[in-house]
């Protein structure tokens, strides 16, 4: 037999070198400065987009529902560290939220603290809540960490509600003291401060996950996520890095709280209800689990739809349509469930996945050079 030289096929050129792959790929390091800067100048707009917002950018009901969704992408990102990130199912992170919630206007309204020290008070407290509750319930894992974690949100509730010691004000809630908050803070025309406020509370919540998750041992939660039996095997311990986890994600939580409570001016029980964690988790998912701005977008997204929602059932528009399909869109959780739905069957990987699904869409439609 004769040896053939056989040709070896060509290299494959990585995708980032490919022509098209990126135009401008250094800018990408500078887009979330740019997004930052953007959020930051939009109390500055008189810009209107009838049908998406009831007034202008500037009015102080925009800001105040952008300033909601923001609190809340924060919060997904922080839940997004359990879940996406550590592979940790919570059922009861709504207690964390709740605890600086009602901290900050206990420590307000009844205590009569400043508005620093209550928040103060309430962050450490509520982070040191959830190291105590997360080393008892991280004894358990799968499920029963999930009914574990669900069992002490669930007495957080009733104690709330049953108006415990009478310093929750029980099914009513308990409206803010606005003389204990500095000026700044109080007022229509001060809307504008409590949206920076959220801004600054989402950019903490993201710098801090990201910065755990691009250390060693945020290269350990993904192990636990993974295999937490290979990471036992190398000599560490996953009981104290998931409790890490769940300490700092609780503290991150509590920190949203304070702010919401100073946006809605007040507290009220459903902040307590184990429905608020699933719409975490429902956030996570549509945004996507684990990626970097995936949960941000997921949770700032679902608030706006559920409060654009609940005002689009109730409009003149959706009562003019038949009953078959009026009765349905004047439900705003069933509008969610349904988007909700479509999203995770077309885009399983959430939103945070739509540039990959469609990049081979968008290459067949550039025209040719």
């Amino acid at each position: 037999m004769t040896d053939q030289m056989v040709d070896a096929p060509p290299a494959a050129v990585p995708a980032e070198l490919t022509p098209g792959h990126s135009r401008w790929p250094g800018l990408r390091p500078w887009l979330p400065l740019v997004a930052l800067a953007v959020a930051a100048i939009v109390p500055y707009s008189t810009l209107a987009l009838p049908g998406i917002f009831e007034g202008p950018l500037n009015s102080p009901g925009t800001l105040q529902l952008l300033a909601v969704c923001l609190v809340f992408g924060g919060l997904a990102a922080g839940y997004d560290l359990l879940f996406g990130r550590t592979g940790m199912l919570s059922f009861g992170h709504a207690l964390y939220f709740a605890a600086g919630v009602y901290g900050t206007d206990i420590l307000v309204t009844r205590a009569g603290l400043p508005l620093w020290q209550a928040a103060l008070f309430t962050v450490v407290g509520a982070t040191t809540l959830a190291a105590l509750l997360g080393a008892v319930a991280l004894r358990t894992v799968g499920i029963a960490f999930a009914m574990v974690t669900l069992a002490f949100a669930q007495v957080g509730a009733i104690l709330v509600a049953r108006n415990f010691g009478g310093w929750t004000g029980g099914e009513e809630g308990l409206p803010l003291d606005v003389s204990g908050l500095p000026p700044a803070l109080v007022g229509v025309t001060n809307t504008v401060n409590l949206y920076w406020l959220a801004l600054a509370y989402l950019t903490l919540v993201v710098f801090v996950v990201h910065r755990v998750s691009g250390s060693p041992t945020g290269r350990v939660l993904a192990g636990l996520r993974d295999d937490e039996r290979r990471v036992g095997v190398l000599g560490l311990d996953p009981y104290r890095f998931k409790l890490v986890a769940f300490t700092l994600a609780g503290g991150l939580a509590s920190a949203g709280g304070v702010v919401y409570c100073l946006i809605v001016g007040g507290a009220s029980p459903h902040v307590t209800s184990s429905e608020l964690t699933l719409s975490l988790l429902v956030m996570v998912v549509l945004g996507g689990p684990g990626t970097r701005w995936g949960p941000v977008l997921g949770g700032i997204l679902y608030m706006y739809l559920d409060h654009r929602l609940t005002a689009f059932g109730s409009s003149d528009a959706v009562d003019a349509l038949p009953t078959v399909l009026s009765a349905p869109l004047s439900q705003p959780l069933f509008v969610l469930g349904t988007v909700f739905i479509l999203a995770v069957y077309f885009f399983p990987g959430g939103l945070a996945s739509l540039t990959t699904r469609l990049r081979p869409l968008l290459t067949a439609l550039r025209p040719p050079r």
